[in-house]
């Protein structure tokens, strides 16, 4: 095995070749993240091919149980399966894991973290530390400021999310589906349930067939309550996938234990870290998908008191976010930042 005889980490990816994949090493390279060695992992139909990394090409290892020695960091996004075979094996080789699937996210002894909210929660990891569900991480980065302020009781999230949530497949499929429907063609959908052209429906995973909720809207509900440490909050959550490429919007409202005003959310949002105001009345200009793209924050607008509520205790407001980059790879990369001094440089 090579030693690594720099201070910096070195750092794999498995699933590298997805969406999020590519995120984690596009952010590396924005926030001037120090390595000293990327590994590149994938399914061994990838392996041998390249991607780049920092001007090199970085050759793609197939993911195996010795694909870890050596590894001080390991950025999972391959889908919860993977998570729950691998991540363990990378713990014991010496890594810590960052793990964007839903697999570890509600063990009591797997930090959820957005640094934003708990950073100080990524010191009590025993190896593997979990990034929230990304309609979580859009609607908790705003709403945290708010709650830390005045308690919210009660909070109503419809989504409206990207294909980019469902991989690239999903964002292939809605590409040639469009295509397709304006060239007058049928299209049979591979990766999602319904039609995706010019359709919305609800999100794609699976219905607890009690409760009615699908398995994001739980999701949701469990995280928040599990980052607030707050099993008390009220929640109600709609999820529905749209035919939007890329970046997640969310309209929500909340309801605080004393009243609030639109003006206290908006001076909130102008001092919340991970969060951009864009509240244009007089120019309708709001939060939208075409603008969160590529974007590192969280932006917020809508701005506005609750007329359901006349105890001037509840706001509505719409936000949109990246759920490639606030939602899965930057989060991800903000708590490997964060990791003890032993890891990092």
């Amino acid at each position: 095995m090579e030693e690594n005889v720099s201070n910096d980490p070195v750092v794999a990816i498995v699933g590298v070749t997805g969406a999020v994949g590519a995120e984690f090493i596009a952010t590396m390279d924005k926030r001037g993240f120090r390595i000293s060695k990327l590994k590149a992992l994938a399914s061994a139909r990838s392996a041998g091919k390249t991607v780049s990394f920092r001007g090199q090409n970085v050759v793609i290892e197939e993911l195996t149980e010795r694909a870890f020695e050596g590894v001080d960091i390991a950025l999972f996004s391959a889908g919860g399966g993977i998570s729950k075979q691998y991540a363990p094996i990378a713990v014991k080789a010496g890594a810590v894991v960052v793990d964007n699937s839903s697999a570890f996210r509600m063990d009591p002894n797997v930090p959820l973290v957005i640094p934003e909210i708990n950073a100080k929660r990524i010191r009590d990891h025993k190896g593997i530390i979990a990034n929230p569900n990304c309609a979580a991480i859009t609607a908790l980065v705003p709403l945290w400021p708010i709650h830390q302020n005045n308690r919210i009781k009660r909070v109503i999230i419809s989504t409206y999310q990207a294909a980019s949530g469902a991989g690239a497949a999903a964002m292939d499929e809605l590409v040639e589906s469009t295509r397709a429907n304006l060239n007058g063609q049928v299209y049979t959908p591979k990766v999602m349930p319904h039609p995706y052209a010019f359709n919305l429906f609800n999100h794609n995973t699976a219905i607890d067939p009690e409760t009615g909720y699908n398995d994001e809207e739980t999701k949701v509900i469990n995280e928040t309550r599990k980052i607030f440490e707050d099993e008390t909050i009220a929640i109600g959550v709609t999820c529905v996938r749209v035919p939007v490429l890329r970046a997640h919007c969310e309209a929500i409202t909340f309801e605080c234990e004393k009243p609030i005003t639109e003006d206290q959310v908006r001076a909130i949002m102008a001092q919340a870290p991970g969060v951009k105001i864009v509240d244009d009345r007089a120019k309708n200009y709001f939060p939208m998908p075409i603008d969160a793209s590529g974007q590192d924050d969280v932006l917020v607008g809508r701005i506005r008191k609750d007329l359901s509520d006349p105890s001037g205790h509840s706001i509505s407001m719409f936000v949109s976010a990246d759920q490639l980059l606030k939602g899965a790879a930057l989060n991800a990369v903000q708590i490997a930042e964060l990791l003890p001094q032993r890891v990092m440089a």
